[in-house]
């Protein structure tokens, strides 16, 4: 499986979690699935009510107005993301315990170095990790 991600969107999201440092950002990605081809048409940014750099809650009813949008405009809700302020791009235990949707992609962007880095995983049975190849075009 292969994930497209334009430019424009990855610097939505990365300018999102950057501008929530030194908590995590988070938010909601739609796309379109195709084979084994995903290509994301649209980066929601959410508010993180934990307002922490070790976790975060999506606000419910930014979740379901986003999931609204992406069923009118025809896309698929890909997955979701947040943002590692301190650690690696990398499910923590918490972001394991917590994957409760297999189908779900869950996209995490490292701040913790100079240069930011988006890996996506799919995440079965709360445990089982298998990284997901992203090319921004």
């Amino acid at each position: 499986m292969i994930i497209k991600l334009s430019k424009e969107l990855y610097q939505k999201l990365l300018k999102h979690t950057q501008a929530e440092f030194p908590n995590e950002g988070c938010g909601l990605v739609a796309g379109v699935k195709a084979n084994e081809e995903i290509e994301i048409k649209d980066i929601y940014t959410m508010t993180n009510l934990d307002a922490s750099a070790e976790h975060f809650t999506m606000d419910p009813k930014e979740q379901f107005a986003v999931v609204k949008e992406v069923r009118n405009k025809g896309y698929d809700l890909i997955g979701n993301y947040h943002s590692h302020p301190f650690t690696p791009s990398r499910p923590s235990e918490e972001d394991k315990r917590l994957a409760y949707d297999e189908d779900a992609i869950y996209f995490i962007l490292s701040l913790k170095d100079e240069e930011p880095v988006l890996k996506a995983f799919k995440i079965e049975e709360q445990k089982k990790v298998t990284q997901i190849e992203i090319i921004i075009t």
